[in-house]
């Protein structure tokens, strides 16, 4: 599973190997590094671009 997550405004945070967080957000692995961040609140989950949301259903 994944995750799409941005740093909260003037922080930068590293991701494991070392990169920087892209300002406009990445998708990331969810895995506990980045289960930590959310929870100290170095950023925050934003809801990916270009995805689609009506599904439909199959009876």
């Amino acid at each position: 599973m994944e995750l799409t997550l941005k740093p909260k405004p003037g922080l930068t945070v590293r991701k494991p190997d070392g990169s920087k967080l892209a300002e406009a957000g990445e998708t990331v692995s969810r895995n506990s590094f980045w289960l930590r961040r959310l929870a100290d609140g170095d950023v925050t989950e934003v809801k990916p671009a270009g995805k689609a949301t009506n599904k439909k259903t199959e009876k």
